[in-house]
């Protein structure tokens, strides 16, 4: 055998030997494993509603805008994550307030609260130019297709008030600091004074107007004016503690008013009529979450636990504490009527009928005193 072919035998079977193991690997091998597909990236998480609240005073005046604002921290807790809320406080009844909610809009808020009577025309003026926003009026009139408004019966509270104050006078004299003459003021007024009468018919009540909802001094000095005129029992249509802390330091006694004031003057405290504004704000924001929110009117009282009188001293009267439990019992399930006829002015005009109870519009236009109070309501009825 020559030399080429020896090459040629030996370049084959070393061929056949690879070959050989090459098929020996093939049949060892396994499939190669399918490649995983790329995993779908969550769905982005929606954006908050981001909510704004206008206060007409400071969160620590421990009264009205002290309730709003445990009504925003009630949202929070609701909703948590979707929702984002803001404040401005001391925004005043100007043309400041105009400013502050356009300037809500403008970052990027879509639900907006004004929680005072006199944010009502620039609210109106604002809500026109911005459609996709929502706002909220509280105790105002007016509504637009994208403004409603909200309120609480406080006069419900007033009446409360007043019968515990009928029973703790000992002069028959009550006094009430009274802030802006709007009929939801007057109405507080004349309920204190109708509580009152329920049960003691012999009460009278001086009123003093300080002309602003939040004014601690002026408060302070018609308290005191009060009390020297004869009043021993004080309630407040104003905004601070000052009218209970003037009585705590003048020996006599008087109620918290929109939130639980007792730690003001804990010996003058008699009670404290509360707003609870948390229902209503976390209805108000479910609403626009789940997109069924209208325009409207709501008015909500002690039925819907908006509205109580918590607190109450322990010197109060066991007969006076029966009949508050009465009111409140009659308020919750319709069977009793504050405003009810036969009521008469302080002029000694009819203004309800025998068992005419009255409806929201007579309620929301209430411009004279009933018999009982004295003066005149400043520019009320003139007859």
């Amino acid at each position: 055998m020559t030399d080429l072919n020896k090459r040629s035998m030996l370049k084959l079977a070393t061929l056949s030997a690879l070959a050989a193991a090459v098929l020996v690997g093939c049949g060892k091998s396994e499939p190669p494993a399918p490649v995983a597909a790329p995993a779908a990236a969550p769905a982005p998480k929606p954006e908050p509603l981001k909510i704004a609240f206008a206060y007409v005073g400071p969160v620590g005046d421990g009264g009205w805008t002290f309730a709003h604002d445990n009504g925003r921290k009630a949202v929070e807790k609701e909703f948590g994550d979707k929702v984002a809320t803001s404040f401005v406080e001391k925004v005043p009844e100007s043309a400041d307030a105009e400013r502050v909610i356009r300037d809500m809009v403008g970052q990027g808020n879509k639900l907006i609260f004004g929680t005072t009577f006199g944010y009502m025309e620039p609210m109106l003026k604002v809500a026109a130019d911005n459609k996709a926003v929502k706002f909220e009026h509280a105790t105002g009139y007016k509504t637009g297709e994208n403004m409603r408004t909200y309120d609480s019966r406080t006069y419900e509270g007033a009446y409360m008030a007043g019968v515990i104050a009928g029973k703790m006078t000992k002069t028959n004299t009550l006094g009430v600091v009274a802030s802006i003459p709007i009929p939801e003021v007057v109405r507080n007024i004349n309920s204190f004074t109708m509580g009152a009468q329920s049960v003691n018919p012999k009460v009278k009540t001086k009123v003093v107007w300080v002309n602003e909802w939040f004014n601690p001094p002026k408060e302070t000095e018609a308290a005191t004016s009060l009390i020297n005129g004869g009043a021993d029992v004080l309630m407040q249509n104003t905004d601070s503690s000052a009218v209970l802390q003037t009585a705590e330091k003048m020996g006599k006694r008087a109620f918290g008013w929109d939130s639980d004031m007792t730690a003001y003057g804990p010996k003058a405290h008699l009670g404290s009529a509360i707003i609870n504004w948390a229902p209503y704000y976390i209805k108000a924001t479910r609403d626009a979450l789940e997109g069924k929110w209208a325009t409207g009117q709501t008015w909500w009282g002690v039925k819907e636990g908006a509205i109580d009188m918590v607190s109450v001293a322990a010197d109060v009267p066991e007969d006076a504490k029966k009949k508050l439990d009465e009111v409140k019992a009659g308020l919750k399930d319709g069977s009793f009527s504050i405003w009810k006829g036969p009521l008469i002015s302080n002029a000694g005009k009819e203004m309800l009928a025998k068992d005419t109870v009255a409806d929201d519009k007579f309620l929301g236009g209430i411009n004279f005193y009933v018999k009982g109070v004295e003066g005149k309501v400043p520019g009320g009825d003139k007859k």
